[in-house]
């Protein structure tokens, strides 16, 4: 069946493929079709899997804020991977769905092959107190007004308009697509979910323990992920960083083949037991 169920909740599940299981976690703008480029590529090597977030159709859409939290997101990649009877595999999550995988990664090591967290980090530093503000207005504009209006506003952000100026036609299936979704599923992951997260800084001690090996990657202009996944470099002595050039935060979308490329490599350095440590010295 397509939905795994996670404390009476049904997630909707996308799953093309055979071989290692490659589990793609969204973002708060998308859903599981975000992940299509990344579907139609892995597919090929990999048993890839894309789930729709509770709040997000055709997945449940819980209309309690008790039902939206950090870690519920988190049990809910697990409960993902258990429904579908996989007890390993490799977990690739956009900005909202970059930090449940890391969170998945450093709470459930076990059951983890690989770990890529992509424009991962907004809301950790000195923009923390602008990014709860900004997350509040937007919920509030959501019960309010709907979200069309919301689309609109927020997929022509600073961190979009690359995707839109590279790539009219998939930004505006981007749009179109967050303008269809669930306003009250959207402004309660923001209040649940998104105002609640840590920030990357109080994960610290967890991040130079990981033994998971991890893949971090972000745009130069995705401005609030940069520094945040600079730290996460450092502290993580299995990471990896790329750096997309000239891009935004919807990397994936906005450049698939480099995307799938850096992923590609990754995947295929841990399956072969070659993906490095950083050690102190050679």
């Amino acid at each position: 069946m397509p939905y795994a169920l996670a404390d009476g909740v049904r997630l909707f599940c996308a799953e093309v493929g055979e071989g290692l299981p490659l589990l793609f976690v969204h973002e708060w703008g998308g859903d599981h079709r975000s992940w299509d480029p990344q579907l139609r590529c892995f597919a090929r090597r990999y048993r890839s899997i894309a789930f729709s977030a509770r709040g997000y159709p055709p997945s449940d859409v819980p209309t309690q804020l008790s039902a939206y939290s950090q870690p519920r997101a988190v049990d809910d990649i697990k409960a993902v991977l258990d429904h579908l009877g996989i007890a390993r595999a490799h977990v690739c999550g956009l900005s909202m769905g970059a930090y449940a995988t890391l969170l998945f990664g450093l709470t459930y090591p076990e059951r983890a092959l690989s770990i890529t967290v992509a424009g991962g980090g907004y809301g950790s530093g000195a923009d923390r107190e602008q990014f709860r503000a900004g997350n509040i207005e937007t919920a509030e504009r959501l019960e309010r007004e709907g979200m069309g209006p919301v689309a609109d506003t927020y997929a022509r952000n600073p961190t979009r308009v690359q995707f839109l100026r590279k790539d009219p036609v998939g930004w505006q299936e981007f749009q179109d697509r967050l303008a269809q979704g669930s306003a009250i599923g959207r402004a309660l992951t923001l209040r649940g979910v998104q105002l609640t997260r840590p920030s990357f800084y109080d994960l610290e001690a967890g991040l130079e323990r990981c033994g998971v090996p991890v893949l971090i990657l972000v745009g130069d202009e995705d401005d609030p992920a940069v520094e945040p996944s600079l730290f996460l470099k450092r502290k993580i002595p299995g990471a990896g960083l790329a750096v997309f050039p000239n891009s935004g935060h919807t990397i994936n979308l906005e450049e698939p083949e480099l995307f799938n490329r850096a992923l590609l490599d990754f995947l295929t350095a841990v399956d072969a037991g070659r993906w490095p440590r950083r050690r102190a010295r050679v």
